[in-house]
């Protein structure tokens, strides 16, 4: 399978002193809502989520497959890091349609896409990379930012580079894997049903079909193979939202339109496991 350095939207510091502008950076927090600005007085309880914020309170982590970065260093990348089964690359360059779109990009910008929706749900969103990095992170440290942010979910945003003719998305799910330093006993339920909430509303709206090459047209893949999935601590996904090797696929890929739909689409499964 064909798999953008770390940028972070979260709280920061303790007690709310600072918070994330959703460029990587921290500034001084403004008193908020609910919250006691006495000296000494208890602070309320946090806000429970309304139907206008579903997801206040809950985090979620957005991984942009690969960097666009990667291509300048095939050294760095090529370094082997432990994924519990065996070794594998840090990282790739990712896949590339034939006229030079690389996943990369689409990667990126479907994930910002993505982070903006999550954010008006009231999700704390965090991306292992938005381009702010030379190349990476490898991936045992995409898993591990997941895991020190505490997740509630994770989604790995990729595209596929299959043969023309494969088409349509799949999500790719943690198989049971107890090895090295991998455990995914506690993960594998409800990343798969993480997955299965993203498979049918990616499908409803994007208008496409589950994968005609994988999965048995259910859309789902289970891996054991994939340190981002092998390595992680809590629900974890990837999503390959389409083949950009194939002419018909591509050209969805490659639409503003489209993309925004994919990432709807993403947010209404992540929506559905956390709210639902």
């Amino acid at each position: 399978m064909t798999l953008t350095a770390l940028a972070v939207t979260a709280l920061a510091g303790c007690g709310g002193t600072a918070v994330g502008d959703g460029q990587g950076r921290t500034k001084e927090a403004l008193p908020q809502p609910g919250r006691s600005t006495v000296e000494g007085a208890a602070p309320s309880a946090a806000p429970s989520p309304s139907s206008s914020q579903p997801l206040a309170g809950k985090t979620v982590v957005i991984d942009p497959g690969h960097n666009p970065g990667n291509f300048d260093h095939p050294r760095e990348i090529a370094e082997q890091v432990d994924i519990g089964t065996n070794s594998k690359d840090c990282d790739s360059t990712g896949t590339a349609s034939n006229d030079g779109y690389r996943e990369a990009e689409f990667t990126l910008d479907v994930s910002r896409r993505l982070r903006d929706l999550l954010e008006k749900q009231g999700a704390t969103v965090k991306l292992t990379q938005d381009d702010d990095r030379p190349y990476g992170p490898c991936i045992d440290e995409r898993a591990r930012i997941g895991n020190e942010a505490e997740a509630d979910a994770v989604l790995s945003v990729h595209a596929d580079g299959s043969a023309s003719g494969n088409r349509g998305y799949h999500l790719i799910l943690p198989a049971l894997v107890k090895e090295g330093g991998a455990n995914t006993s506690k993960i594998v339920g409800p990343s798969r049903e993480l997955g299965e909430h993203i498979a049918e509303e990616f499908g409803q709206a994007t208008g496409t079909e589950p994968s005609n090459y994988v999965g048995g047209g259910t859309g789902l893949h289970v891996r054991d193979d994939l340190g981002g999935l092998n390595l992680s601590t809590v629900p974890k996904v990837f999503i390959e939202c389409g083949n950009m090797r194939d002419a018909k696929d591509l050209a969805l890929l490659e639409s503003p339109e489209w993309r925004q739909k994919a990432a709807q689409g993403m947010a209404n499964g992540i929506t559905a496991f956390l709210a639902g």
